[in-house]
């Protein structure tokens, strides 16, 4: 049954995990499966698109929910193809891969070779007969290349009880994405729900075990919306909080659990999302950890900044979560990236693109949630308003550099915001530096709806807010060189398969303007 005539190195070559400098012990190959049921039950994705090709994933498990996935602890050999063309006449790239049992037997091909700026189609085979569905993609211009157009999705916060994964299959019929940043929560670790009795349940107690992890992926993984979207385009992925622990920052959880007991969880946490993510070696494990932030460019027209605003930040404001492991005193100099990723984005900011956009987690415009009728003013503190010193750095380095084309990408609050990131917290209604779209739930926070009265004290409060929303959907940017267009989109209800797609407002900005205007 098992053939040990493969290598180590051309294991994990072919997994594309060399460069990451991963080691593993001999593993036993499964030269030739043969499977009851199909192998390709979680489907397959794409990610991280360059000028010559992108990544390609998917992993094996006939059993998704059962340990292994119901695969033996050997490595299989997988086939992949990319094509100029859905019937797959014209074979760009192919090759071989090996799903080694150490990763969740999960495939990350790094296709390269391919042509700038244009769709190519893939699809993998394993055993006699298995051929997963077929997925496609587009790759970036080449380098110095000013595209026409560029449209990009920003979706996030998939909680699978309260609701179904509508959204996803709206977008997996938009049309000419090139791209889906996925902003975090793909994956929510715990059971707890606050939005009223669960639509459909999780599977499992809190996740702590890496066999947690994998088992909640897999669960999400097997929705047929989330399948349509993944095989559609391609995403580039981060990560928030629910992936590991609600509300986590840095070595910290909200519960005060020794950080030498808590990295256990992250460790594991982490090594599960990179085993589900269609990304590079480049963000495998290491020691414990994920080098997440990353830059993807579109020619001359976009440079995305990718943050990672959890992994190296400092504990969160006490007064917000748990009181435990939390800071009591907002210093100036506490960060929301660490100093090395400050200096990162700081660098990247210069480049020659017409736009910039910071792709990241948390709320950057101040944001007052005071209720109605009180004074005194209310932020919350996972976001970046409890960093408030971290916020003033990214301001000046905007200001310093005379950038006037920074568009922010946010989620992580289950609301549609728009606004103003002014260039003073203290007078959010003054002159902007920068404009930031914080896209909603997927199903997060169950149905919502327009609450209009609270959102009209909310807007009171806040100034530099143009729009806020609390419904379910996300949100899709055009771009030129001459104007950034965004649609806000919204469904009525997750409680319900099928619910209808609708357009709740359309913002422009002006690369010479910070700041959105109603369209």
């Amino acid at each position: 049954m098992y053939d040990t005539s493969v290598d180590r190195r051309a294991l994990l070559g072919g997994a594309g995990l060399l460069a990451a400098g991963l080691t593993f012990s001999a593993t036993r190959v499964w030269a030739q499966p043969a499977f009851a049921s199909d192998p390709f039950t979680l489907g397959v994705a794409a990610g991280d698109p360059a000028p010559d090709g992108f990544v390609i994933w998917t992993r094996l498990a006939p059993q998704p929910l059962e340990p292994n996935g119901g695969m033996p602890m050997a490595a299989v050999p997988v086939r992949w193809e990319v094509a100029e063309d859905d019937g797959f006449r014209a074979i760009a790239r192919s090759g071989q891969a090996f799903a080694p049992p150490e990763l969740a037997h999960s495939v990350h091909v790094e296709v390269g070779g391919l042509k700038p700026a244009r769709r190519y189609w893939y699809r993998f085979r394993t055993g006699s007969d298995a051929v997963s569905l077929t997925g496609t993609a587009m790759t970036a211009p080449a380098a110095g290349a000013l595209p026409e157009k560029l449209r990009i999705a920003v979706a996030g916060c998939q909680f699978y009880q309260p609701g179904y994964f509508t959204a996803y299959r709206h977008l997996s019929q938009e049309p000419d994405l090139d791209l889906v940043f996925h902003y975090g929560d793909y994956i929510y670790e715990g059971n707890g729900n606050g939005d009223g009795t669960p639509v459909r349940r999780h599977i499992g107690e809190e996740c702590q075990s890496l066999d947690d992890y994998r088992r909640r992926y897999a669960q999400y993984k097997l929705d047929p919306d989330l399948i349509a979207a993944h095989a559609a385009v391609a995403f580039a992925m981060s990560f928030d909080d629910h992936e590991v622990d609600n509300n986590w920052a840095g070595d910290h959880d909200q519960d005060g659990t020794p950080p030498a007991q808590f990295v256990l969880r992250r460790v594991a946490a982490m090594q599960a999302w990179y085993e589900h993510m269609p990304v590079r070696a480049a963000q495998a494990p290491r020691h414990g950890a994920v080098h997440m932030y990353r830059r993807l460019d579109y020619g001359q027209l976009l440079r995305m900044h990718v943050m990672d605003t959890r992994s190296y930040r400092d504990p969160i404001l006490c007064g917000q979560g748990g009181e435990n492991g939390c800071n009591t005193k907002d210093d100036p100099t506490r960060t929301m990236l660490g100093r090395a990723q400050e200096a990162w984005l700081a660098d990247g900011l210069g480049s020659t693109a017409r736009w910039n956009l910071i792709a990241q987690q948390v709320l950057v415009m101040p944001f007052d949630v005071r209720p109605d009728g009180t004074t005194e003013s209310v932020f919350p503190q996972d976001t970046w308003n409890g960093y408030r010193g971290a916020r003033r750095r990214l301001v000046k380095t905007v200001v310093d550099r005379k950038l006037t084309n920074v568009v922010i990408a946010t989620g992580d609050a289950h609301q549609h915001a728009v606004g103003n990131v002014p260039a003073d917290d203290r007078t959010p209604d003054g002159p902007a530096v920068a404009s930031e779209f914080m896209a909603t739930s997927i199903s997060s926070g169950g149905d919502g709806g327009p609450r209009k009265r609270r959102q009209q004290d909310m807007l009171r409060h806040n100034p530099n807010l143009l729009l806020l929303n609390n419904q379910r959907g996300y949100q899709v940017h055009d771009i030129s060189a001459e104007r950034w267009d965004t649609d806000v989109k919204f469904i009525e209800k997750v409680s319900v398969r099928n619910a209808p797609l609708k357009i709740l407002a359309r913002f422009s900005v002006d690369p010479k303007q910070p700041g959105p205007q109603s369209a």
